[in-house]
């Protein structure tokens, strides 16, 4: 069975090792014996930013998001492009509570439950589409 230390290693290696960021900040990391929190902010490779937070339980099939926030903005900090979170604020939505902001805090849809490992994985879809759609 995963450890909270294991799930921590796992989202920082995750991040490390993905093409699409460029540094990481480690802002808390916080282990208890079943569950655990972590809380960075990313320069992505595309110079954009991204501050990742999520609180996690470990179960038997491993480790399972609780509560998360995953802001992604412009390189300006001004615009944000995408937050994915569950603060229960939006009752209506399928897969509440669990949904995105796009473009604007008002732009909302339904969103699904995920880890900073699979925002990553989507984070670098996203960009390398992006990419090849400009070229």
């Amino acid at each position: 069975m995963k450890t909270v230390r294991d799930c921590l290693e796992d989202i920082k290696t995750k991040i490390v090792m993905s093409g699409v960021v460029r540094s990481m900040t480690v802002v808390a990391e916080r282990a208890l014996t079943d569950r655990g929190y972590f809380r960075a902010r990313l320069c992505l490779a595309n110079d954009d930013f991204l501050e990742v937070s999520e609180y996690f339980i470990v179960e038997p099939g491993g480790c399972s998001t609780i509560e998360c926030s995953y802001q992604w903005m412009d390189n300006s900090k001004q615009r944000l492009i995408k937050r994915w979170d569950n603060a229960e604020h939006f009752p209506d939505l399928a897969n509440f509570p669990h949904h995105i902001h796009v473009g604007s805090d008002t732009n909302v849809i339904s969103g699904t439950v995920m880890s900073i490992i699979e925002l990553t994985d989507l984070l670098e879809a996203e960009i390398a589409a992006r990419v090849e759609a400009e070229t």
